[in-house]
């Protein structure tokens, strides 16, 4: 069917995905598996995530169980023995085991190339369904029951039953949905990520938070490492001799592996971006036939690590309220209904914990640390305590394992 010609009553549902991110590719996963008919729109010429690593919580490999997924993610899980959170000196101020964090959440925590993950993802999807080089805007968001929503190409305009908006914290989608919405802000600081091969000395996954600085170094099961930087700095900043010597500045005196992850890095393999949130929220997530999902809707500070998360959230529930032959208004609510909620909780609960991590004062700095030394020394650390509710999150449906017929988990 030509992308301009409007649906027979016996051909399926249509849907665009506007974006072909984590949460842009798990919805175009979870609506082709209801049965309808997908086309996922990507600006981008290629693929190639922007990115380094993503850690993905048990609540998300729950929903990428209910697409057949979640175990083939779970066998790239690389953390094992103690980690924690330690003062910049090298001090640790908490405490946890990998064995710990698994079993209170029912699983562990996969840590991987955010480029693995999109090949997993697009491995579920047929060939053709995914354009790259297709910028599109969306022109009308359509009613349910009535006209199709409208979207904008440069090879013409796309009818569709459905539009996903998955296009990222500036989405134009959500522009057109709500112009009243003052977006995503600038959180106050900025990021940066880098993978490299591990250095010989062997160390404990790690938090490191220091004043107004804290820094990650997390292992990948293909032997590098995943780290990342954060510090609190004027928004469009951009180090003058490039962002490898700011790093050596703001981590190169802190504690073994950071000096030598940072001496490993190539300067070209250095993100820098700054963190942008949806400090006001949605008052909805969908207008007529369109709806937004992962960062275009509820954009969120790292400090949890439930971006990616809440995105592969968004897909799975998406599909799970969108039957092709139920009606599409309904299902729309009831997805704003289940989502809003609980990212607008994760969104604040985020923020909350990135004014804690980024504390510039040394007083202020000094009785964060003797708290998080004290609450560690309760019946579980207080790292895992703050992901209570977050990561014991199971999707609004049966699920099953990588492999097991759909028929066959349903019956189960």
């Amino acid at each position: 069917m030509s992308p301009h010609q409007p649906r027979t009553p016996h051909q399926p549902r249509r849907a665009v995905v506007v974006g072909s991110g984590i949460g842009g590719l798990t919805a175009a996963v979870a609506l082709h598996q209801g049965g309808r008919q997908v086309t996922v729109l990507e600006r981008a010429a290629s693929l190639e995530p922007v990115g380094a690593g993503i850690g993905l919580a048990p609540n998300s490999l729950r929903a990428l169980d209910v697409l057949g997924l979640g175990d083939t993610v779970r066998e790239l899980a690389a953390w094992q023995g103690e980690g924690g959170m330690r003062a910049p000196n090298g001090r640790w101020l908490s405490r946890m085991d990998s064995a710990a964090a698994a079993e209170r959440f029912g699983g562990p925590l996969v840590l991987l190339h955010r480029a693995t993950l999109v090949d997993v993802l697009r491995s579920a999807l047929p060939e053709g369904i995914i354009r790259t080089g297709a910028a599109a805007s969306l022109v009308d968001a359509g009613e349910p029951g009535g006209r199709p929503a409208l979207v904008r190409t440069d090879e013409g305009d796309i009818e569709a039953d459905l539009v996903v908006g998955a296009d990222g914290v500036r989405s134009g989608v959500r522009s057109v949905l709500f112009p009243e919405h003052p977006g995503a802000v600038y959180a106050g600081f900025t990021t940066w990520r880098v993978v490299v091969p591990a250095p010989a000395e062997p160390f404990a996954p790690h938090e490191t938070w220091g004043r107004g600085r804290l820094w990650g170094t997390q292992p990948l099961k293909d032997g590098r490492i995943y780290a990342y930087g954060a510090a609190r700095t004027p928004a469009g900043g951009r180090s003058a001799d490039g962002e490898k010597a700011e790093l050596l500045r703001r981590f190169g005196d802190w504690h073994h592996p950071i000096p030598q992850i940072v001496a490993a890095t190539e300067e070209s393999g250095v993100l820098r971006h700054d963190v942008f949130h949806m400090s006001t929220p949605l008052d909805s997530f969908h207008r007529g036939r369109t709806v937004l999902i992962g960062d275009a809707a509820h954009a969120m500070c790292p400090t949890m690590g439930q971006g990616g998360n809440q995105s592969i959230e968004d897909g799975v529930v998406l599909g799970h309220h969108l039957d092709p032959a139920a009606d599409l208004g309904a299902g729309l609510a009831a997805f704003t209904a289940d989502r809003l909620p609980r990212t607008t909780g994760i969104v604040a609960k985020s923020a909350k914990i990135a004014g804690l991590a980024m504390l510039d004062s040394a007083p202020g700095t000094a009785v964060r640390n003797a708290v998080l030394r004290l609450a560690s020394l309760g019946p579980s650390a207080l790292a895992l305590r703050a992901f209570d509710g977050v990561c014991d999150w199971r999707p609004p449906q049966r699920t099953y394992a990588a492999g097991t017929p759909v028929h066959q988990a349903q019956q189960a």
